[in-house]
C-alpha cells in the first residue's frame, strides 16, 4: 500500500489527533465508503482521515475510499499522491448529473458521505442553480445510490442555515426549530436546498429503511481552506498572511460561531457512528465570536507585524450576506453522543494562518 502523505505538517497533526479520540474507529474496518465533493475543505479532511486509519486500526482490513470530485484539476492537484494507492479510487463527476444506475464500482457502498455542496456565499449570488443542484437533485442521486447498495449508513452534511434568519430572543436554537427562510430572495438556494436534502433523508429512510443522519454545521475554518473563499474569516486570515490591515466593510458587530476543523470532523465521524437515523445535529462553538473581535484576535497573534483593524464601505455585487443575526445553536444533542468542542479560537486561527506558511 503507498504510503499516505500529508499536505503539511499542521495538517499530519491535526490527523493524528482526531484519531487519538476514542472512538470506534475499527467499525470502519473493511467498509467502503464514498465521499462526495472530496475536493471541499471539509470533506478532504475526511479523505486524509481514512487513507491515515488505512495506515493504523485499519492496516489488515483496510478500508476503500472513493473520492467524488467535481473539478478534475483541483483533484488531481490534492489527492495526486494517492492516485497510486489501491485503496483510493477518485471519480470525477457532478452529482447533480451522475447516472445512478450506471454507477458501479465492483463492490457494495457501505458508508456515503454526501458533502458536495457551494459553501461560500460568492456562490448564491452568481450561480444559486449549481447551489441549489448538489443539495437538491445531487442528494436523490446519492439516496438512490445508498438504497441500490443497501448501504449501512447515509450522511448528509447539512448547515446552521437552514435555520434561516434567527434573532438573539431564540437564545439557544435546538434541532426541532423549523426555521424562517424567505424563499423569494436568492440567496435562500442555499438553505432552502440543504432543508429539502434533509427531508429528503428522513424520506428514503422512511421508505426504504435506509439509516440516514444530518449534522448542520456551523463556520469551519482551518489547513487547506480557500483564502479566496470568500467568507469574512477566509478574507481575515489572508490578510494576516499577505501581511495587511484587516479591512471590515460592516460595523462588525454580527457574532458567529467557529469550529476548528479537527472538531468539525470528529463531530462527522461521532454521528456517523453514534448518531440515530432521521436526526439532526447541530455543531457550533461553546459561545459566539463578534467579527470585530475576531479581526482584533487575528491581529493580536502577530503583533510583530503590526497590522490594524480598518473600517471601509464597500459594496459587493455578488456577495449576499448572512441574515443571521447571531442566536446561537444548541449542542445539547451531539454532546450525548461524546462530542465536545476542544479547540478555541486563538488556537486553531494560530493554526490555520501557520499552515499557509
Amino acid at each position: 500500500m503507498e504510503k499516505f502523505s500529508f499536505p503539511n505538517t499542521i495538517i499530519k497533526d491535526d490527523i493524528n489527533f482526531i484519531l487519538s479520540e476514542n472512538i470506534n474507529w475499527s467499525y470502519l474496518k473493511g467498509k467502503t465508503i464514498l465521499i462526495t465533493g472530496a475536493n471541499g475543505f471539509i470533506p478532504s479532511y475526511v479523505v486524509y482521515t481514512l487513507l491515515r486509519l488505512n495506515e493504523t486500526v485499519c492496516l489488515e482490513d483496510p478500508i476503500f475510499i472513493i473520492a467524488l470530485a467535481r473539478n478534475k484539476a483541483k483533484a488531481e492537484a490534492k489527492f495526486l499522491p494517492f492516485f497510486k494507492n489501491e485503496q483510493f479510487c477518485l471519480v470525477v463527476c457532478d452529482v447533480a448529473y451522475v447516472d445512478v444506475a450506471s454507477f458501479n464500482m465492483g463492490r457494495k457502498i457501505d458508508i456515503i458521505i454526501h458533502a458536495a455542496s457551494q459553501a461560500s456565499p460568492k456562490y448564491y449570488g452568481i450561480d444559486p442553480v449549481g447551489t441549489l443542484k448538489a443539495n437538491s437533485i445531487g442528494t436523490i442521486h446519492m439516496l438512490d445510490l445508498a438504497k441500490n447498495n443497501g448501504s449501512e449508513k447515509f450522511l448528509f452534511i447539512s448547515s446552521g442555515e437552514v435555520y434561516g434568519t434567527l434573532d438573539n430572543n431564540l437564545s439557544k436554537v435546538k434541532e426541532d426549530y423549523t426555521g424562517n427562510v424567505d424563499i423569494t430572495n436568492v440567496r435562500s438556494c442555499y438553505a432552502e436546498s440543504k432543508r429539502i436534502g434533509e427531508t429528503m433523508c428522513v424520506c428514503w429512510s422512511h421508505q426504504y429503511n435506509l439509516c440516514t443522519s444530518m449534522l448542520r454545521l456551523s463556520h469551519t475554518y482551518g489547513p487547506g481552506l480557500d483564502l479566496n473563499d470568500g467568507r469574512v474569516f477566509a478574507d481575515f486570515v489572508k490578510n494576516i498572511v499577505q501581511n495587511e490591515d484587516i479591512i471590515l466593510t460592516s460595523d462588525g458587530k454580527s457574532k458567529r460561531s467557529f469550529v476548528y476543523i479537527t472538531d468539525m470532523i470528529l463531530a462527522l465521524f461521532r454521528v456517523l457512528f453514534y448518531g440515530e437515523s432521521k436526526q439532526a445535529y447541530n455543531v457550533a462553538a461553546d459561545s459566539e465570536t463578534e467579527i470585530l473581535e475576531l479581526a482584533k484576535i487575528l491581529c493580536g497573534l502577530y503583533p510583530d507585524k503590526n497590522l490594524a483593524v480598518k473600517f471601509k464601505n464597500v459594496v459587493s455585487s455578488t456577495y449576499i450576506c448572512s441574515p443571521s443575526t447571531g442566536a446561537s445553536l444548541c449542542t445539547d444533542k451531539i454532546k450525548k453522543l461524546g462530542w465536545r468542542q476542544k479547540i478555541q479560537i486563538e488556537k486553531g486561527f494560530k493554526r490555520m494562518i501557520e499552515s499557509y506558511k
